[in-house]
């Protein structure tokens, strides 16, 4: 593998500034490719540590272009302009885009607040819809193009009755469905773009990636032994933002993908 695969290439990710969003970016960055990162954090953090400003500067010590881009990516409107704005600042349309950013909120389905159902199933499902076509007419024309959407185990149902349960219970339902909708919408566009050079997949860590928004909800239920690295989860996307065209509408798994290519799995600086 090139240390500079990627380069030439330009990328957005999303909910970039903490996380496996951050950690994609940076390892995107390092290997040579030009990087616009969306967050609703800007500057100023929020209740969770990190700033698209302080990915920014790492990201920039690659030497590539950088662009930072405060929206929210529940509000359409906010939406609309992330893309061109992107590729406004980066030089030319988007080869990779990384739909990492997800809202969750975990309760039981029985009495869940319907305006946040809403809202998960618009952060979740109809903002990568959303970014993925305003990015698909650059891709089109030139023939190519990655499109790796973040997922989670929870997306699959539990077998019963009798039901065995996690640690959250049900309460991860809400935020499960909506992301089993995006691997049905990940598999459909990959379907609809079939032979047009445009890859579109899902990928999710086999188990807990200790980010910063994973520790607020589960860090206290989840054991040493449940723990899958960054390094292991941001190998796993990576790779999907540089398959062959005949991998397109798969639901992968992390760790699956490291051992199915004989991956090394690297630093996010790159480094092995």
């Amino acid at each position: 593998m090139s240390d500079k695969r990627f380069a030439g290439r330009r990328a957005l990710v999303t909910g970039a500034s903490r996380g496996i969003g951050a950690a994609v970016a940076r390892r995107l960055a390092a290997e040579g490719a030009d990087v616009a990162i969306t967050a609703r954090s800007l500057d100023t953090a929020s209740k969770l540590a990190g700033t698209l400003a302080e990915v920014g500067a790492l990201l920039r010590a690659y030497g590539g272009k950088v662009a930072l881009i405060g929206a929210d990516l529940s509000d359409e409107a906010d939406r609309d302009r992330i893309v061109p704005e992107a590729e406004q600042a980066l030089g030319g349309p988007l080869d990779i885009l990384v739909n990492n950013a997800a809202m969750g909120v975990y309760a039981p389905p029985s009495d869940y607040p319907l305006r946040r159902a809403r809202l998960h199933f618009e952060v979740n499902v109809i903002a990568p819809l959303h970014l993925a076509q305003a990015a698909i007419p650059g891709m089109r024309e030139r023939g190519e193009g990655w499109i790796v959407n973040l997922s989670s185990a929870t997306a699959r149902p539990w077998a019963g009755p009798p039901y065995t349960l996690g640690g959250t219970g049900t309460g991860t339902t809400v935020y499960g469905s909506s992301k089993a909708a995006l691997n049905r919408l990940t598999n459909g566009l990959a379907a609809d773009l079939y032979g047009s050079g445009i890859r579109v997949n899902t990928v999710e860590p086999r188990a807990a990636v200790m980010s910063e928004g994973a520790r607020e909800l589960v860090g206290h239920i989840v054991r040493e032994d449940q723990i899958e690295s960054m390094d292991e989860m941001v190998e796993g996307v990576v790779a999907l933002c540089d398959c062959a065209p005949e991998r397109t509408g798969r639901v992968e798994v992390s760790l699956d993908v490291i051992a199915e290519l004989g991956l090394t799995v690297r630093r996010l600086d790159g480094a092995p």
